[in-house]
């Protein structure tokens, strides 16, 4: 089986290629456009792979998406290429409206005329996998509720938005073309390879440089929390036995307050690297003024695809973050030229609303 993963040298994306890898009945190319996000070291595991394959390309470059799908003889395409960080979409919507809209629209094309092309066997077993998030739902209230496959989209940031609309552009191409699609919307992911802009691997690489560790507000934002293996394992059975049209949420069960995620890490912290004098890490936490438009929850029933696909969590929340850690710890390798040359910590998304 011949896999097309888009935005393969990112976070999830790199996960999910060397995830698939593993399995030798498969040939994984990965397409990427290498933003300041993709980074080739995170698939060194597998770059010498028989079954592993990099194209440098932007899924804005229909005929190039197309080329691939033709060249690879590509049986399933999982697109995880996208714009993702909240904070940068508010200092910067243009290239999430590119990449997560445009993008989107383009690839789908690319699809449409490669499945076309097809013996009727193969437009059968065709699948396109479009990879989204929880964000596209909106808001919940701290007193319960979750969201389901059926819920009604109501985002609120310029990221949540583009990836709600990329996500109606998916359906539309079934429904409208026959193309056979599936899709997925997950909760915050973390692991290994994470990018140091997002919450979990900042604070364990400032706390490490004895650098304030933000927490936005009082802390009291709730996430539900995926270690990025599991989603991994998700998105492959997703690909290759979910029903077309259908679509998927996948959540790691794992409810966390902002302020409880960063605690933990501190407390893990201060076990296996302590800080000098005998302090703790949570004395770095600095609370900061929180970002606009700011969801108070975030929450997943993952009842659908553990019913139907029998997927569950390997990993709970303790055990997954006591995994990131260790790992943060032992590849300064990975994450030092990042922190040294792409990004050294620095709030992003500080916009105001007009007239604020």
């Amino acid at each position: 089986m011949n896999f097309l993963v888009t935005g393969g040298a990112g976070f999830i994306g790199s996960a999910v290629c060397r995830h698939l890898c593993a399995n030798p009945a498969y040939r994984v190319t990965n397409l990427d456009k290498l933003t300041y996000a993709g980074n080739l070291a995170s698939l060194r595991p597998i770059e010498n792979a028989d079954n592993y394959s990099f194209a440098q390309a932007d899924i804005c470059d229909e005929r190039a998406v197309l080329d691939l799908l033709r060249r690879h003889d590509i049986d399933i395409v999982m697109n995880l290429a996208a714009e993702s960080h909240v904070d940068r979409s508010i200092d910067g919507p243009g290239a999430f409206i590119e990449t997560n809209i445009v993008g989107t629209y383009k690839i789908l094309n690319a699809a449409l005329e490669y499945w076309r092309g097809l013996s009727e066997d193969r437009k059968s077993r065709f699948r396109f996998h479009h990879v989204s998030t929880d964000e596209v739902f909106g808001d919940l209230s701290f007193d319960g509720g979750m969201f389901v496959e059926e819920t009604p989209y109501a985002p609120s940031s310029p990221y949540s938005a583009s990836k709600a609309a990329s996500d109606h552009l998916v359906r539309a191409w079934h429904e409208t073309y026959g193309l056979p699609v599936v899709l997925s919307n997950c909760s915050n992911n973390y692991g290994p390879y994470h990018f140091p802009e997002k919450l979990i691997p900042l604070v364990i690489l400032n706390a490490l440089d004895e650098k304030p560790l933000p927490v936005y507000g009082a802390g009291a934002n709730v996430r539900d929390w995926l270690f990025v293996e599991d989603h991994a394992r998700a998105l492959e059975l997703v690909a290759t036995k979910g029903q077309p049209g259908e679509s998927y949420n996948v959540g790691g069960n794992s409810e966390r307050t902002n302020l409880a995620v960063v605690e933990t890490i501190c407390d893990l912290l201060d076990t296996r690297r302590p800080r000098a004098g005998g302090r703790r890490y949570r004395e770095l936490i600095s609370f900061v003024t929180d970002r606009p438009g700011h969801d108070r929850r975030y929450a997943i029933d993952a009842t659908k695809i553990s019913r139907e696909l029998g997927w569950t969590p390997r990993e709970n929340f303790d055990s997954g973050l006591a995994r990131t850690v260790d790992w943060f710890l032992d590849n300064e390798w990975w994450w030092g030229p990042i922190r040294e040359q792409r990004y050294a910590g620095e709030r992003l998304g500080e916009a105001r609303k007009v007239g604020a």
